[in-house]
């Protein structure tokens, strides 16, 4: 009986040639012992992966959900939402723990197999049953320095594109553009496309916010089909064209539900931006109207009694000292101070002794004055 040589098969697992086997052993049951065992070796190996793989991929459809809910809140800027927006912060750093963790074990399965010797039922299998094409490699996380400082690089390198995209209007222009410019397909773009469309509707250009709001959501959309696809972003857009395009209800729903939900988030942080922005400018005014003693002319005006405050509004030194008169002295001083404070009275006092002295000094200049009226 001669043998076979199987030196050109140095990486299969046995030989199973009857001649490596003691003559006192049934062959073929010891084959079919080891071709059993290997077998369900390989399940329980196929099963773990399956197990990776399935953990995986529900880890990133739970990660995608959280960034989209932080995304939302974000914008929102509600009472509400900034108090869930760290809790949702939260959970999406531990998504991503939790994906690398996942991503890593399935590495390491991956090289595993990779490594593992030939055998019969291996030789056996079709060896482009599987392919991935265009995979996104993992990359480690980002931290916010790293994103802001490439989301500004970005910015300063292609504003101008992404403007003449955020402006086009028609599926087959949006398509072509990115075609031609297909580094536009990204988060950098969809992050300056919402700053946009805020900084639009806070200059009440309102028809221009919604025209750009729509292309922001057709990034967004291609953004998560490539997430879902596990693919490049910038291989997968044309699916995206190819399926709005075709008029599918159910997909065109969907988008035009996103697409009012971000504009209704747009108008709702732009009015807080507007309401920020005239706090600070009422603040900066009041700042400018402060008297000597730092009081607001304004708010001190208010707070006086109408008596008074018909003096200051002509201007009426007279009746302002027949008002004080009448009023009782604690009081009158106390009103008196205050004006001086905010720079509604400017005393013409001679006396340099300290607050209480100009205040009295200040009620009595009023007060003789009067009286000096009362003689003539």
């Amino acid at each position: 009986m001669s043998r076979i040589d199987y030196s050109v098969w140095d990486h299969i697992e046995v030989s199973d040639d009857e001649d490596d086997t003691h003559p006192n052993i049934d062959t073929p049951s010891l084959f079919r012992w080891r071709h059993q065992a290997r077998v369900e070796r390989m399940e329980e190996f196929e099963k773990k992966g399956e197990e990776f793989n399935k953990a995986l991929t529900d880890c990133r459809r739970k990660l995608a959900e959280a960034q989209k809910k932080v995304q939302e809140l974000t914008i929102s800027e509600t009472d509400d939402a900034k108090a869930e927006l760290s809790k949702a912060q939260a959970e999406e750093k531990k998504l991503k723990k939790e994906e690398r963790e996942w991503a890593k074990k399935m590495d390491d399965h991956n090289r595993e197999e990779k490594k593992m010797p030939w055998n019969v039922d291996t030789l056996s299998k079709d060896g482009f049953s599987k392919s991935i094409v265009n995979v996104k490699p993992e990359s480690n996380e980002e931290t916010e320095e790293e994103k802001e400082q490439k989301h500004k690089t970005f910015v300063e390198k292609y504003e101008t594109q992404i403007k003449h995209f955020g402006m086009l209007r028609r599926w087959d222009d949006s398509q072509k553009y990115l075609s031609d410019n297909p580094h536009l397909v990204c988060e950098e773009t969809a992050n300056y496309l919402v700053i946009m469309c805020i900084d639009l509707e806070v200059e009440e250009k309102h028809a221009l916010m919604e025209q750009v709001a729509h292309q922001t959501i057709v990034m967004q959309f291609i953004l998560e089909l490539a997430k879902s696809l596990k693919v490049d972003p910038r291989g997968c857009f044309r699916q995206f064209f190819a399926k709005i395009k075709t008029a599918d209800q159910q997909y065109q729903e969907a988008f035009n539900d996103e697409l009012e939900s971000f504009k209704e988030r747009v108008r709702s942080r732009a009015k807080i931006r507007i309401e920020k922005a005239m706090k600070e400018y009422e603040e900066e005014e009041r700042q400018k109207r402060l008297g000597p003693g730092g009081l607001d002319p304004v708010e001190v005006y208010e707070s006086l009694p109408l008596e008074m405050q018909k003096c200051f509004d002509e201007k009426d030194i007279q009746m302002l000292q027949e008002v004080i008169s009448k009023m009782d002295p604690t009081e009158a001083k106390a009103h008196m101070k205050r004006c001086i404070d905010s720079g509604l009275w400017v005393p013409n006092s001679k006396t340099d002794d300290g607050d209480e002295k100009e205040e009295d000094a200040t009620y009595e200049e009023v007060k003789q004055e009067q009286e000096e009226t009362k003689k003539e």
